[in-house]
């Protein structure tokens, strides 16, 4: 890694080890773990991260795993790293995904929403530690008539990459069709956009939406594809991986690009 990721995670570990022991961080990633897997329905109550010890398990395994990701997902699609000067990210969670898009094109400027506020605090602290000219605010991803994640993917334009990581699954419905409409939209005005969601074959109805995503996208001349690479987790993340119990030998993805 870079010296300025080795300084995030340095800083990470620094930020959310100050309270809590490596073994409180292990027991409560196992159940975000859960929630991710067994409870979805306690996502959109913010089961997710509804303990300090869970958000220090979000920030500390899922944020350096959504990290590279995304950076691979970049490095491996040349174009969306031209001539991107600012990066959209929605539902930003923690900040990782937005900032590798923007390391890796270059990009100075990010802007991040996400409904959480804990999240869009956390996302001001990523942007700061990698020196970038970035804010996050609190904001629903509903694209309704008023609402300010419209404003923002309506100002989209050429030079903007709009970035919606593992964030389209967790909306209703009505919100996923009104979000698919208006980025297909950004993109008409020039914007690139990228989605990244996890490959969940085994996790039943998670994911049925993606079909008609990727119908609509392949339409509008973009790609979809499916990633797997070795994990090169940090040795933080990957050890509370294991105590968790989980497996992280590799990390698999995939990904909708305009």
């Amino acid at each position: 890694m870079d010296p300025l990721t080795d300084h995030w995670i340095e800083a990470l570990e620094r930020r959310h080890l100050a309270d809590l022991t490596r073994r409180e961080v292990a027991r409560a990633l196992s159940a975000l773990s859960s929630c991710y897997v067994q409870r979805r329905a306690k996502l959109a109550e913010g089961g997710a991260l509804s303990s300090a010890g869970k958000r220090a398990a979000f920030a500390l395994f899922y944020g350096p795993q959504h990290f590279l990701v995304t950076r691979h997902i970049v490095e491996s699609l040349p174009v969306a790293r031209e001539a991107i000067s600012e990066i959209v990210d929605l539902g930003c969670g923690t900040g990782a995904a937005g900032v590798a898009w923007a390391l890796a094109s270059g990009a100075r400027s990010i802007r991040g929403l996400d409904v959480h506020p804990w999240a869009v605090e956390e996302a001001n602290w990523t942007y700061r530690q990698f020196q970038l000219d970035g804010r996050a605010a609190r904001a629903n991803l509903a694209v309704t008539d008023a609402s300010s994640a419209k404003r923002t993917l309506q100002a989209a334009r050429r030079g903007t990459g709009i970035l919606a990581a593992y964030a389209v699954n967790e909306l209703p419905p009505d919100g996923r069709s009104a979000l698919l409409t208006a980025l297909l939209d950004a993109h008409r005005r020039g914007a690139r956009v990228l989605v990244i969601e996890p490959i969940a074959r085994r996790l039943a109805g998670v994911a049925a939406w993606w079909d008609s995503w990727q119908a609509a996208w392949e339409s509008a001349g973009g790609r979809a594809d499916e990633w797997r690479f070795p994990a090169a987790l940090p040795p933080t993340p990957l050890a509370l991986a294991r105590a968790a119990g989980l497996d992280p030998r590799e990390l698999t993805a995939r990904s909708l690009f305009l």
